[in-house]
């Protein structure tokens, strides 16, 4: 995968809140890592949601249903 040019400007609307994640900003990144965990990017729940770190498709359906 190409390094992305955009991860500090993507850094400043990205809502995920797990500090440590080394793919802040590199939104393909992301997205990647959680498609090969079945997992949905923490960007697409809503901000109450995205807090509890459960990035499952299950907790996805729940929030947004």
């Amino acid at each position: 995968m190409a390094d992305c040019t955009e991860v500090e400007s993507n850094k400043e609307y990205c809502t995920c809140t797990y500090e440590p994640c080394p793919r802040k900003g590199n939104c393909c990144a992301c997205v990647k890592y959680h498609n090969e965990k079945g997992e949905i990017p923490g960007c697409f729940f809503p901000e109450n949601a995205e807090k509890t770190y459960d990035r499952s498709v299950e907790k996805f359906v729940e929030v947004m249903s």
